[in-house]
């Protein structure tokens, strides 16, 4: 398999354990930017840190959009394909030069992992999945064939990385004999301290997102109509992000005139990096998120943010504002308390720092996947 330009092969001690890494909702080697794709990569170099070796094994997709039955037909065929060319391969190889442990990324019922349990289970590795979560109530509609996937495979796994609160209960309330839950906070490379300064006048907003249908759309019709009640203020909005809903959103946003500027799509991490640095406020309703790396990603260049109070959201976003969700009016009664105090918004920039810091550094990440998987790895010996 390929591995990414940003994972150095070459750069991994010869006697660090290696992982067979899988993420089924997105390969860290995608062309399309997201958080998931980000979230991966970060694993893959937390992991790397910890002083495992990590192994791209598959980019094979199991993500879908829609629960459509022949299409799972389908996806079940070639994950088990998928699995036993890995079996095979591992068969034909010494056992010295196998993976130590599976490691899977980001299991769910729109994701469900069809290769992980099994290789694991006829290899003898531990079978580790991160960021997993059930959803019993989806075995109950359209996605229920989907969800029974996705559960048998969390069923399996020796040891669960729950990354938010909104997970926990649901892992807890059907662990299985002998499975364990670590609790591991979203963590993102901090990058370089940003420089202390007052809020700008007018107050520079920004948001980070994708432009497609559904809670991305509604986080976007959200903030437009924020905007309509603080016009009477001064403020510039940029936007970094693209998709297939980009002109449906311009539109949204078309009577701010040039107050409001699309960045389109920002790949290069450094041209993303001075965008949060440059901002005053971050803002984003946060409709459906996870979590949101860009809430971590802002905070980490000085960036306070105002979100909706969301589970998952509220795991990340520490400094700034949490408006009720579903509010419109609040979301923007929040957003000119804000744009009104640029003194305040000042002294959130010099928190905003120092809490992402305390909470979700990737050295934070390592040590506790270090403390994780060690013990499973040492247990295979």
């Amino acid at each position: 398999m390929s591995v990414a330009a940003w994972a150095d092969a070459t750069a991994r001690r010869a006697d660090a354990p290696p992982i067979a890494f899988y993420a089924p909702m997105k390969s860290p080697n995608h062309p399309t930017p997201s958080g998931d794709r980000r979230m991966a990569r970060l694993y893959w170099r937390a992991l790397e840190t910890a002083g495992f070796a990590p192994i791209l094994v598959s980019e094979l997709r199991a993500w879908r959009a829609r629960p459509e039955r022949c299409d799972l037909e389908a996806l079940r065929s070639e994950g088990l394909q998928e699995a036993e060319n890995l079996i095979a391969r591992y068969d034909a190889t010494a056992p010295a030069q196998r993976p130590r442990l599976w490691f899977t990324y980001h299991l769910y019922y729109k994701a469900p992992d069809y290769l992980g349990p099994r290789v694991a289970a006829l290899h003898d590795m531990p079978y580790v999945a991160a960021e997993p979560s059930r959803a019993p109530k989806r075995l109950k509609d359209e996605w229920a064939e989907h969800a029974e996937d996705a559960e048998a495979a969390i069923d399996l796994a020796d040891l669960l990385i729950c990354m938010t609160d909104r997970d926990r209960p649901a892992l807890e309330a059907h662990q299985t004999k002998g499975q364990e839950i670590v609790a591991l906070a979203p963590f993102l490379d901090l990058g370089p301290r940003p420089e202390s300064r007052p809020a700008t006048t007018p107050v520079r907003l920004l948001t980070v997102a994708m432009m497609r249908s559904g809670d991305k759309t509604a986080s976007y019709q959200t903030l437009a109509a924020s905007l309509a009640e603080v016009s009477d203020l001064a403020w510039r909005l940029e936007i970094v992000g693209d998709g297939p809903e980009r002109s449906a959103i311009e539109g949204m946003f078309a009577p701010f005139g040039d107050r409001v500027r699309f960045l389109g799509r920002v790949d290069d991490p450094q041209t993303l990096q001075t965008a949060y640095a440059a901002a005053d406020l971050f803002v984003w309703p946060g409709v459906g998120e996870a979590y949101g790396m860009a809430y971590l990603e802002a905070q980490a260049a000085g960036a306070p943010v105002l979100a909706e109070d969301r589970p998952g959201v509220r795991d990340v976003a520490h400094v700034g504002r949490l408006a009720p969700a579903n509010a419109p009016a609040a979301f923007g009664g929040a957003l000119r308390d804000l744009i009104a105090d640029p003194e305040a918004l000042s002294a959130l920039r010099a928190r905003a720092r120092f809490e992402v810091e305390s909470r979700h550094s990737l050295d934070t990440a390592a040590e506790t996947l270090r403390q994780a998987l060690g013990p499973l790895i040492a247990d295979t010996k």
